[in-house]
């Protein structure tokens, strides 16, 4: 993923240079393409490189659907640079290739004089292994602004990482404008503070936090993403995590709900009533966001949801008698169903965390498995898709090492190493069973991340051995992709990621004083042991 080893050769000693006698060369396809190359190349080089039909010195974009999809052949010469792509996405990947066969300072966003801008001489043919290589961003407990989400997507892109999962709703905040209900946003965006640690008796902060998406930021996202072959995955979190959409609308909650936006963390009580009026506010809210985003899967969350509030309702239990349920876990899988039907009515699919296995599933669900590993297996095995998103591999709000220094540290260590030793497709599965698995994710909770630059601490560079875990097809050694992340951390450091330092933490990224919460290995197996055990496949 960052120039593999096996999938590039070395022609010779020469090179091509970039000068103001080179040219793009695209074919009509592929010129949006050449637009985001032209962009990504003039305000280091300063190099006007204009579009042409055909020049004596050029960069030159092809397609070749030969290739396959998204898989791409950059040969460089002394002579030009000619990247060809299996389809568009491709021949996107193969820019990428070039800018980092480029010297670093390529990814600074101003002229920098004295760089001599030469492409080595170079063959490298190349394709990823899965087609779903995503990150989760959440911007519900933390919000983070329009331009740096854009940011965060030209970061991914940077890694051929190509679905972005924007986690929109939770109890701390609602960031997506809903015109038909303003009030999610005019309440729902919004808290009084914000919990200050991990332990369960941390304090409040005392800050007020907020923030939210329009629809034409939305609509911004989306195709800003779309132009980097990133598709953006959304997530509106039900029937738990809604604590600021019943802040916003109380009748949604059981019994009238709380009246404010939650500012804790951890796992809501307060969770959505059944009644038929909220299945059709839901509708009405997933009839904005299929409209916002085109893309083929539309998140509804369905994870930690309690049933205690369900339980002592008189009227909920009526409801269940009513329905023929028999128990209140199946509460979730039926509002869960209502609202899948709906997104499939429209020729969409639901994307959903691992505990909607253990009840019914609604058919075509792609299941994301974050408790370990479990909820991989049993999709697979039922015929279910499944992204693979382990906590002990792939959350990378985890602590980074077992550093006293380490901010707020969270459940176990996962360093750059772990990360990169990630596989999506569990062991045990038969070939036919792990076909169903889609690829994988790495997810970003933000409780304790409050500014993008702490995004950066968190997510880099594990999030570039997370790329390359998911992009690269044969063994993979970490001994080998070490010095070329050092040489990558440059790219970074011209980008201006404030990304963790092997060393640790600087100064600054500290934040001595506020408890997080630890655990070992064994106490963190024992706890999702418990969490799976519904979900459990008896194949052996």
């Amino acid at each position: 993923m960052l120039l593999p080893r096996p999938t590039s050769v070395r022609r010779g000693d020469g090179s091509f240079l970039l000068d103001d006698s080179t040219a793009l060369v695209a074919a009509p396809e592929v010129r949006p393409e050449a637009g985001w190359l032209q962009s990504a190349l003039r305000p280091a080089t300063g190099l006007d490189l204009p579009l042409a039909d055909r020049a004596d010195r050029a960069v030159e974009l092809r397609l070749d659907d030969g290739l396959g999809p998204e898989a791409y052949r950059l040969d460089a010469t002394p002579q030009g640079v000619v990247v060809t792509g299996g389809d568009r996405a491709g021949v996107f990947h193969g820019c990428q290739t070039l800018l980092q066969l480029l010297p670093a300072a390529v990814f600074r966003r101003a002229e920098v004089p004295g760089v001599r801008w030469a492409v080595p001489e170079v063959a490298v043919t190349d394709a990823p292994r899965f087609a779903w290589r995503g990150t989760m961003l959440d911007v519900a407990r933390h919000f983070m602004p329009k331009h740096d989400v854009l940011r965060f997507l030209d970061l991914m892109a940077m890694h051929r990482l190509n679905t972005l999962h924007l986690h929109l709703t939770d109890d701390q905040g609602w960031r997506v404008e809903i015109l038909r209900y303003p009030r999610l946003t005019e309440v729902g965006a919004g808290r009084n503070e914000s919990q200050r640690g991990a332990t369960i008796d941390a304090p409040g902060d005392g800050r007020p936090h907020g923030g939210f998406y329009t629809q034409d930021d939305i609509r911004e996202i989306v195709a800003y993403a779309a132009r980097r072959h990133i598709t953006v995955v959304p997530e509106i979190d039900v029937p738990g995590h809604s604590q600021a959409a019943i802040a916003a609308y109380p009748e949604l909650g059981v019994g009238g709900g709380p009246s404010e936006v939650w500012t804790r963390w951890g796992v809501n009580p307060h969770v959505l009533n059944t009644e038929e009026s909220t299945v059709a506010f839901y509708r009405g809210v997933l009839d904005e966001i299929m409209d916002l985003f085109p893309g083929p899967v539309v998140g509804v969350g369905g994870d930690e949801c309690p049933t205690i509030e369900w339980r002592e309702d008189p009227r909920t239990q009526r409801l269940m008698r009513e329905r023929g349920l028999r128990h209140e876990h199946e509460l979730r899988s039926w509002f869960v169903r209502q609202l899948g039907a709906h997104v499939a009515a429209r020729g969409r699919r639901l994307f959903g965390w691992d505990e909607l296995l253990e009840d019914e599933v609604p058919p075509g669900t792609v299941v994301a498995s974050w408790r370990g590993m479990t909820g991989a297996v049993t999709a697979a095995r039922r015929g279910l898709h499944v992204v693979s998103c382990p906590d002990d591999q792939v959350y990378l709000d985890y602590r980074q090492s077992d550093g006293p220094d380490e901010p707020i540290p969270v459940s176990i260590p996962i360093t750059v190493e772990k990360a990169y030793a990630f596989d999506p497709v569990p062991a045990g599965l038969t070939q036919e069973e792990g076909a169903h698995v889609l690829g994988g994710q790495a997810n970003i909770w933000t409780e304790h991340m409050d500014s993008p630059r702490t995004v950066d601490y968190f997510a880099f560079p594990r999030l570039c051995a997370v790329a390359e875990a998911l992009w690269s097809t044969g063994e993979r050694r970490y001994e080998e992709f070490r010095p070329r992340l050092e040489h990558h951390l440059a790219r970074l450091d011209a980008y201006g990621v404030e990304y963790r330092p092997a060393t640790g933490p600087h100064l600054w990224q500290t934040r001595p004083g506020i408890p997080g919460r630890p655990s070992t290995e064994a106490e963190r197996e024992a706890f999702i042991d418990v969490l799976v055990a519904g979900i459990k496949d008896p194949t052996p």
